[in-house]
């Protein structure tokens, strides 16, 4: 009801009708924060969906210490998301941070990362990847297990090289999972708050301020209460179309 009402803390509310609606509508930020948003989940899906998988595939291959290296993947899901992008924030730094101190070691020319209209938003995909990854591994890996050895002898009986196993058993046979996980990752990105706000500040030039983030600064920042809750409710419509796809996936892999 506050997406309809005009309401700031300590005030009592007045109902508005639309009026929330059209404002952040017409917000300059909000095409930028949707655009961001939906160029994150997009690279997301390019770089953090891969990452994993190819992961997933070389685990699956090793014969020792595999116990070990599920525990490494795994590791940065552990650490606490603010701690994380903390520790991002300073490997970023311009001055002082490991990124560019590596580079100059290497004579190799430095990057503005976070700080570059153009580097920022990758940059934080790059952090997002690195800190989320590890469950998606697991799953991917529990999935490859799953595969019946009898499939790959026969693909290598008829001449079936490296790639050709895993476009013609590995991917086929997973199918299931990595669609849901893609739908999984989908609506997770979608909500990407902690790292624009701990890394970036939205910035620079809003070139990081995502939905999420915007709700919090109408909120927050603004103080408009019944602006945040209208974004939300348009967030929320979203995420609803992408969550019954979900469960519309989850339901047939369980009658199938």
């Amino acid at each position: 009801m506050i997406s309809f009402q005009k309401y700031t803390p300590g005030s009592s509310a007045e109902w508005a009708g639309t009026a929330n609606f059209t404002r952040v509508l017409h917000d300059p930020e909000f095409s930028a924060a949707w655009r961001n948003t939906l160029t994150f989940t997009l690279l997301a899906l390019l770089i953090g969906f891969a990452i994993p998988f190819v992961l997933a595939l070389v685990l699956n291959e090793l014969r020792h210490a595999k116990a070990f290296f599920r525990v490494v993947v795994y590791l940065p899901v552990m650490i606490p998301p603010v701690v994380s992008a903390l520790l991002w924030k300073w490997f970023y730094d311009p001055g002082a941070g490991l990124a560019n101190e590596t580079l100059r070691f290497l004579h190799l020319p430095t990057s503005n990362w976070t700080n570059g209209t153009g580097t920022a938003l990758v940059s934080l995909v790059i952090v997002a990847t690195w800190a989320n990854m590890g469950g998606t591994v697991l799953i991917y890996l529990a999935a490859l297990q799953s595969i019946p050895g009898e499939l790959y002898e026969a693909a290598e009986l008829d001449g079936a090289d490296l790639l050709q196993r895993i476009r013609h058993v590995t991917i086929p046979q997973t199918r299931f999972v990595i669609l849901m996980l893609m739908l999984l990752q989908i609506i997770a990105t979608m909500q990407v708050f902690t790292e624009p706000f701990v890394i970036t500040g939205g910035g620079p030039e809003n070139a990081t301020v995502t939905v999420l983030y915007l709700i919090y600064k109408y909120a927050f920042l603004y103080d408009d209460f019944g602006g945040a809750c209208a974004l939300s409710v348009m967030l929320l419509v979203l995420l609803g179309v992408f969550s019954a796809g979900y469960l519309r996936l989850t339901r047939s892999g369980e009658d199938g």
